[in-house]
C-alpha cells in the first residue's frame, strides 16, 4: 500500500499556514509532511524561508500522527554530532514520528552568500559519507555514543542520482527519493538501490470538482513547467492512474508538491480523491 507525504516547501507562507496545511492533511489521510533546507529560497531568494528544523518540531507538536521530515536537509549546515542531537530530541518529543532526510547540497550559491565552506560537489559528498558513519557511531554504544540514545529507530532518506549517492543509498538509506525531474530515470536507477525502499517526489497541478482544467494547466506549467515529467496535472481520475502506474513500478511513497502551493483545500479533495481510491 503507498505511502503518501504532503511536500510543503516553507517558502511564501506564514508559520501559521503552515501548520494548518499540516492538520488538513493529517485529517485527510496523509501519512507525513517533509520540508525543505535552505539559507535562501532556491531560485526566489527575494521571497522568506523558514529554519527546516525548527519547523519540523513545530508542526510535529501540532500533529498527532504525521511522519515528519525533511527532502532533505542540507549536511553542511550542521555538524553532525548537533544533528544527532537534534534527531533524536525530535524522535523523542515526537513520539517516533522523525525521518532524517539527509543530503550534500543542492545550491551552491547559498554556500557562498553565507560563507559556509563545503568544497566542491564531490567533497560534499565525501563529507555525508563521512557524516553519516558518524550519526550511527552517535547513536551506537561506543566512545562516541550520545545519551540519551534513540528510543525509536530513526529512518533515513537520502535523494540523489549520481554514482556515488547511489552507493551511499545502499549503504546507509532506508529510503531513496528520486528527484522530480528525473523521473525518466526510475527504471534504470532501480536495481541499484539496494534494500531501500523507492519514494518519489511529484509535482502534481491538481484539477479538483469545479476547477477550470485549462486554467491549473496553464499556470501549473508556467510555474513548473521546467520540471518536466516532474509535474503531472490531471483530475481525480487521471491522478489515480497515474500514481498507480509508478506503484507498480516498485514506487512505494509519494511526496506529492502541489503546484498551487498546498491550498487546504486542494490538499482534502485530494486526499478523499485520490489517496483513498
Amino acid at each position: 500500500m503507498s505511502e503518501w507525504f504532503l511536500f510543503l516547501p516553507q517558502v511564501r507562507l506564514d508559520v501559521d499556514d503552515i501548520v494548518e496545511r499540516a492538520r488538513v492533511a493529517e485529517a485527510g489521510g496523509f501519512d507525513g509532511i517533509a520540508f525543505i533546507d535552505h539559507l535562501e529560497a532556491p531560485g526566489a531568494t527575494h521571497q522568506s524561508i523558514w529554519e527546516a528544523m525548527t519547523v519540523a518540531t513545530w508542526v510535529a507538536a501540532r500533529t498527532e500522527r504525521l511522519r515528519i521530515g525533511h527532502l532533505v536537509l542540507c549536511d553542511a549546515f550542521r555538524h553532525p554530532g548537533v544533528l544527532a542531537k537534534q534527531a533524536v530530541t525530535l524522535s523523542a518529543a515526537s513520539g517516533g514520528r522523525f525521518e532524517l532526510g539527509l543530503g550534500s547540497g543542492s545550491w551552491p550559491r547559498e554556500f557562498e552568500r553565507f560563507g559556509i565552506e563545503t568544497g566542491d560537489a564531490a567533497a560534499r559528498v565525501r563529507r555525508l559519507d563521512e557524516n553519516l558513519q558518524l550519526l550511527q557511531q552517535y547513536w551506537g554504544e561506543g566512545e562516541r555514543a550520545q545519551t540519551p540514545r534513540p528510543a525509536h529507530r530513526i529512518p533515513l532518506v537520502l535523494g540523489g542520482t549520481g554514482k556515488r549517492m547511489m552507493e551511499l543509498v545502499r549503504a546507509h538509506a532506508d529510503w531513496w527519493n528520486i528527484p522530480s525531474h528525473q523521473l525518466d530515470r526510475l527504471p534504470a536507477l532501480m536495481p541499484k538501490v539496494g534494500s531501500a525502499r523507492v519514494s518519489l517526489q511529484q509535482m502534481v497541478g491538481f484539477v479538483g470538482r469545479g476547477v477550470d482544467r485549462s486554467a491549473v494547466t496553464e499556470r501549473s506549467t508556467r510555474l513548473f513547467g521546467h520540471l518536466g515529467d516532474g509535474l503531472v496535472c490531471g483530475d481525480a481520475a487521471e491522478l489515480t492512474a497515474h500514481f498507480a502506474g509508478l506503484s507498480a513500478q516498485g514506487v512505494e511513497r509519494f511526496y506529492v508538491w502541489f503546484a498551487d502551493f498546498a491550498a487546504p483545500r486542494t490538499i482534502s479533495e485530494f486526499a478523499e480523491t485520490v489517496i483513498n481510491a
